[in-house]
């Protein structure tokens, strides 16, 4: 669900191959800036330079379906802001 709705929105993402977390490219060069935007709509993503990625950021998903399915509104206004929708 996560990924589906996230690249239909715009986002490019790597496809998980078994893992819970989802790798999305930053729409900005600063992947801090995506991750406060996403905050102020609740959603908690950690820059993937954390993680030796930058330029995207990490998205775990090891979360109950419906939680998933009440961010994606918060993801399409973070899309919105960012011009990204397609």
């Amino acid at each position: 669900l996560l990924y589906s709705a996230l690249t239909e929105m715009g986002y490019t993402c790597i496809k998980p191959q078994g893992a819970f977390y989802l790798w999305v490219k930053s729409p900005t060069e600063d992947e801090t800036e995506f991750c406060d935007e996403a905050k102020k709509h609740n959603i908690l993503i950690v820059p993937g330079s954390s993680f030796a990625g930058p330029g995207y950021v990490r998205i775990a998903y090891c979360v109950a379906y419906e939680t998933i399915q009440n961010a994606l509104p918060g993801f399409q206004k973070v899309a919105e802001h960012f011009g990204l929708l397609k």
